[in-house]
Parts: structure tokens; sequence; C-alpha cells
């Protein structure tokens, strides 16, 4: 499987530190000492999430030079669906895909990279030619805005790649590692809500609906720091890859000492480490891809470039891959 285009999307909006600060007991220093994030884009009236994800879709499509109905299969991680029974179908008839079979994957913030192995294997299998995966968030809908500790992390976008068949000497996915632990789920949750109503005499039905986002912080980050770099260690001895072979380190976009300390574990010096926490927050399985279009289009990742790269989150799920990029550089 070969990375041969991206492309990514976000809203018009964005949100500051100092802005937030108005609304609730926090500071620009604040956030900024203790997660890296200075501002996050946060989706307005007439940006659902079909319809960022189709702009980051068209931008893949059009950089890898592919017409939408030579795609085969398209796969949207998100956990913030416009429809719960899928916005992946809505993503396909927005581009005029017409071969191709969409459908979601949900896996919080490690989904992108789930999605991008799941879409290999379909390759590898030999029943998909053309894929795009997508990974789109917001976040913005599932944040208590008055809770400190989670308001000021999250925000919304958009990213996807376009990946297609080739010769194994050419693949850009070298390798891969996934995990879950279930038994840590409570740690970052975006629980249903429990309401019962009155169907018929004493029997009761739950209405639907979801709580904001619940989070550990602490634990979270002791996973991160403690996991991450002991899953990218076993794919690199797995793939023969040293760390100094290394282009650059492409990690979910979490919070900047996180990165930090995983660069730190592998000496792979500041400057390789692909980071826009800044600008965006966590924008959940969007980071990676909005990272990856970010550094292809400003020419940092030029073709044939090697990036170890890793999503972790909620589940808890984390997994790594070894990517090369094949696709036209700026």
């Amino acid at each position: 499987m070969a990375l041969v285009g991206c492309g990514s999307a976000v809203p018009v909006a964005s949100v500051t530190n100092q802005q937030l600060s108005e609304r609730v007991d926090t500071s620009d220093a604040w956030i900024r000492s203790r997660t890296g994030i200075a501002a996050r884009r946060v989706s307005g009236p007439g940006e659902p999430l079909s319809h960022l994800a189709t702009r980051a879709a068209a931008a893949a499509l059009e950089h890898a030079g592919w017409r939408a109905e030579e795609v085969d299969l398209i796969l949207l991680a998100t956990s913030s669906p416009d429809d719960l029974f899928g916005t992946a179908p809505l993503v396909q008839g927005n581009l005029g895909a017409i071969q191709a079979v969409a459908f979601d994957l949900t896996a919080a913030c490690s989904g992108f990279l789930f999605a991008l192995i799941t879409a290999g294997q379909y390759i590898a299998g030999g029943s998909v030619r053309r894929a795009l995966v997508i990974g789109a968030d917001q976040l913005s809908r599932w944040v208590d805005w008055d809770d400190r500790s989670t308001c000021v992390l999250f925000g919304d976008g958009a990213g996807a790649v376009a990946v297609e068949a080739c010769a194994p000497q050419q693949s850009g996915l070298l390798g891969f590692r996934m995990r879950s632990d279930g038994t840590r789920n409570s740690c970052l949750t975006l629980a249903q809500t429990t309401h019962q109503e009155p169907l018929l005499g004493d029997l009761t039905t739950q209405r639907g609906g979801f709580a904001p986002i619940q989070m550990n912080g602490q634990e979270v980050y002791k996973f991160a720091v403690r996991e991450v770099p002991a899953i990218l260690s076993e794919l690199l001895e797995a793939t023969g890859t040293r760390a100094d072979q290394l282009d650059w380190l492409l990690l979910h976009q979490a919070n900047q000492r996180i990165l930090d300390a995983v660069a730190e574990r592998f000496a792979v010096p500041s400057e390789q480490v692909l980071s826009n926490l800044a600008h965006y927050g966590n924008t959940s399985a969007a980071t990676i891809p909005l990272m990856l279009d970010e550094a292809v289009r400003d020419g940092r990742v030029r073709p044939g470039h090697l990036l170890a790269s890793s999503g972790f989150g909620a589940g808890l799920s984390w997994g790594a891959a070894l990517l090369r990029w094949s696709g036209p550089g700026v």
C-alpha cells in the first residue's frame, strides 16, 4: 500500500486560550505550560462533520490525481458523526465516489491509524485497489465548556490520505502494531446518558443522548508516556529499523509534553517531531492526517521519507505504524 495523496480541512473559527479565559478560570500561560495548546478550531453553523471530511477527502483526491469514481473504499474514522448510523456514506455521496463502499470506524484518537491499517489489509487482500482514509472529529460538540480540565484540550478538524495498491518494495505501510485495554476504559469516555422515560405501564425506555467528555487526565498522560514508547520500540525492532533512520516522528497531537517525552526516549531531535498542536489542539482522529498534510504541503515531508507514527486514546486504545511517504511533494 502506497501513501500517494493527502488533504485536510478545519473550521473557520479559532478560539484562543485568552478567549477561553473569559469563560472559565484559566489562562494562556496555564494552558500552554501544561499542554502546548494556544488555540483550537471550533465548528460553527453550516460546518457539519460531513463537510469537513468531504473537503479533506476532496483535497486528498486532487493531490493524488485521482477521479472520485476510481475510489473503491472510504473509511471515516470518527467518534462524532453527524449521524450515528454512519457519516462515511454521506461523504461518499458528496464526493461522487459512486464505486466506493463507505463506512465509519470508531476508535477515538487511535481511529485514523486503525483505519489506515484496516485499509492496508483490504488492499493486501486484493479486494481494494484505491482507498480514502479520513480522520475527522468535532469534539467541540461534546465538551463541557465550563470544565476547564477538558474544554481547553479539544478542537475540530479533518484530514485524509489516499492510498493505493503497489509493488511490495514500494509499500508505504512497513509495519504496524495495535492494542486495546478495556479495563482502563473509564479513564476517557463520551458515555451515553441514562435518562429513562415511561413507555407502557411499569415499562420504561431510555432516551438517547450522551454526557460530555470525561477524562482522568493524569492517568491518560501516564498511559501515553508509558505505552507509546513501548509499542514504537516493539515496532522498530520488528521491522529492523533504528530510531536514527527515521525522518519524522508523527504522533497523535494530544499534549506537547507527551510528544517531547517520546522523542526523548528515542533521542529524536525536536526538529524532527511534527507538531501543530499549538494551533489546533487535540482533534482526535484528525490529528495525524491533519499534521501529515501540513508537513507535506510545506515541504518538510518529502517522497521517500520514513515516519514512525502512533495514535493513542480512549478505549483505551493505542497503535503504531511505520510509514513511508510516496506521494507528491510541494
